[in-house]
């Protein structure tokens, strides 16, 4: 069996870690390049970056950024927010990222997810997804989850996983900053549904939830990002938690 991964994530904007509920309210954690830094040296399997305003101006720092945390850490990592275009990817590629992580542009041009695919592997193609459940089903959303669109969750993902996707990341809007679980029926449809990896992304609050979105869930890797960079979980002392609970971790 395939080790679970944990991943930190850290949302960028302007250079710095910023962490909200909900999708907003955003404070600052901290830079993070020395973040990633830190998770990486104490054993997380992979770092997930996002722009979150992409502009053209934010979009110069970010790259900087990639290309110092590509000199700082020893994991792979993924980045994301405003890819577009394959050149999008061929420069973020160029400046140290592992993958990266597409989400509006797919869904508004699912060829995207193919060209991706085809020009660096399905591997380096990770399609986030921001989902809330509306009406009795999941409902993704665009533009960090100010756009409601007419996919549902396990649709789409079923159909990025066909257009060569590597990996899922489901977020959870509903979840999301509120500490209170992942949405562990949801991870479980698409864990039944789909042969590539999902990460669970969304409303983590304790080491349980983590655990959680593994076992109830059957998630692949778990994503979380204030408990990390507010000290509430230290890597090291999850990953031997879960591992006693006889889920396959790299340690240490």
């Amino acid at each position: 069996m395939l080790a679970k991964r944990i991943i930190p994530c850290l949302d960028v904007k302007d250079g710095m870690t910023v962490k909200g509920v909900n999708f907003v309210n955003l404070r600052s954690a901290g830079d993070p390049v020395e973040l990633g830094r830190k998770y990486s040296n104490e054993g997380a399997d992979e770092l997930v970056f996002l722009d979150i305003t992409a502009s053209v101006e934010g979009r110069k720092t970010f790259i900087d950024m990639v290309r110092r945390v590509a000199r700082a850490v020893s994991i792979p990592f993924t980045v994301g927010g405003g890819i577009s275009s394959v050149a999008d990817v061929d420069t973020l590629l160029g400046n140290g990222a592992d993958k990266v992580s597409v989400n509006s542009a797919a869904i508004k041009r699912p060829e995207l997810i193919g060209e991706i695919a085809h020009r660096f592997g399905s591997q380096v193609c990770v399609v986030a997804i921001d989902a809330r459940f509306t009406d009795g089903q999941w409902v993704c959303y665009l533009k960090g989850g100010r756009e409601k669109t007419s996919r549902t969750l396990v649709e789409w993902a079923h159909e990025a996983q066909e257009r060569g996707a590597g990996e899922i990341l489901f977020t959870s809007m509903d979840h999301d900053g509120t500490r209170n679980g992942y949405a562990c029926d949801a991870l479980a449809e698409l864990h039944e549904r789909l042969q590539i990896p999902v990460i669970a992304s969304g409303g983590c609050g304790c080491a349980d939830h983590i655990a959680d979105a593994f076992i109830h869930g059957h998630a692949d890797a778990a994503l979380a990002a204030s408990v990390f960079h507010f000290g509430e979980i230290h890597i090291p002392t999850l990953k031997q938690y879960l591992a006693a609970r006889s889920l396959p971790m790299r340690l240490q």
